[in-house]
């Protein structure tokens, strides 16, 4: 605690914490940056392709980590806060314009839209809280590890291929690993890890937005995937059965969050560690939601036929990625293991060497049959544990 004054520009402890609509229009920029990235590499799935989309990915997300802080500490009714926000919408709209030529001819773009998100919000929020130094040294940090990682994002613009995959793995490496260690800084220290700087609940409901855009994005290439069928049987098949991964992704997200909601031991995250643990089991998750994206706009064009590896790879570790998003956020939230979904990862391991004497379309289901035992299973043993609660005292 600090006897510093706090500054207008703050969000005040009691205000309400649901996320404003501001926030939720900030959103909508993410289901075109998302459709971008699955796109891209639903075009190049290589190895290198996936590495490329890997890096764009955690950019953007890092974007939106901040931009979901940055409603969460300061005030998003205040006119300079949504003004800040909206600059943020728009740089990220940029970005997302950027993304298919990232690695070719339009990397200084994406990466001249990502520097001008950073020195806007630093901009505003240095000065915004300079009437409170512990506050202010918050957002210095963060931009002096922003000035860290410049200098790779920066060179990776004057070189290609793979120097410039090298040098932009570097740089989001450092923004996001800075935020582990507390961006540790010269002069103004280190943010403690295990300090109160969120207001859970609206932390919380951001993440959950977010999940939901990315199933909006998966829902938009089903669609498309469709609407460009031509109606043929198997390729409608095919779309019905990825609209069935849809469901099934989302049963699995918030059937599982109903079950820790009704914990009578559930804390919110409002502390350091775990406010960017849970940010970054969100990124896993979402990186899950994109790969299924991707698996199931390839089946829904070739649902019939031989399957590549690289096809069977992304069907299953679509799938195999989100689940582990749900361990790795299990694991924040709770500190133990979610063995349903361990068991569900190596399933669909075992069975891909299988999956190439398969059409595409029977991958898919395949994927989606392991996605349903999951939550059958954990469905199951949720309403076993609520039949053995004893019953409230009276």
């Amino acid at each position: 605690m600090t006897s510093s004054p706090l500054p207008r520009i703050l969000r005040r402890r009691g205000e309400p914490e649901h996320p404003t609509f501001l926030e939720l229009f900030f959103d909508l920029v993410y289901v075109f940056m998302l459709s971008r990235l699955a796109a891209g590499l639903a075009e190049d799935l290589t190895l290198r392709g996936a590495g490329q989309t890997a890096v764009l990915l955690m950019a953007a997300w890092w974007v939106w980590v901040l931009t979901a802080w940055l409603t969460d500490l300061f005030n998003p009714r205040l006119p300079v806060i949504q003004a800040t926000v909206l600059t943020v919408m728009f740089g990220t709209l940029v970005m997302a314009i950027a993304v298919p030529e990232a690695f070719d001819g339009y990397g200084w773009l994406f990466v001249t839209a990502y520097f001008g998100i950073h020195v806007v919000r630093d901009a505003v929020l240095i000065p915004g809280t300079r009437v409170n130094r512990p506050i202010q040294a918050r957002s210095i940090r963060v931009f002096f590890w922003f000035v860290v990682s410049a200098a790779p994002w920066a060179a990776g613009v004057f070189v290609d291929g793979t120097a410039r995959l090298a040098l932009w793995a570097l740089a989001v490496t450092v923004d996001l690993g800075s935020a582990r260690v507390g961006w540790p800084t010269p002069r103004w220290g280190r943010t403690e890890l295990a300090s109160q700087i969120f207001t859970g609940p609206h932390l919380s409901e951001r993440h959950r937005e977010i999940f939901v855009i990315a199933l909006g994005e998966l829902v938009l290439s089903v669609g498309t995937g469709l609407a460009g069928s031509g109606f043929e049987a198997a390729r409608v098949a095919a779309s019905a059965v990825a609209f069935g991964s849809v469901v099934l992704l989302f049963w699995l997200y918030f059937h599982r969050v109903e079950q820790l909601l009704a914990s009578a031991g559930f804390m919110t995250v409002e502390r350091v560690r775990p406010g960017t643990s849970t940010s970054y089991s969100h990124l896993v998750l979402v990186a899950g939601v994109l790969l299924v994206s991707t698996g199931s706009t390839l089946v829904i064009e070739t649902p019939l036929g031989a399957t590549p590896p690289a096809v069977a790879i992304a069907i299953l570790g679509g799938p195999a990625l989100y689940l582990l998003g749900g361990c790795l956020l299990d694991g924040v939230l709770t500190g133990r293991v979610l063995w349903s979904r361990v068991l569900g990862i190596v399933l669909l391991g075992a069975l891909a060497p299988a999956m190439v004497l398969l059409p595409p379309l029977a991958v898919l289901a395949v994927a989606n049959a392991v996605l349903l035992l999951v939550l059958v299973g954990e469905t199951v043993t949720f309403r076993s544990r609520l039949v053995r609660a004893p019953a409230p005292s009276r």
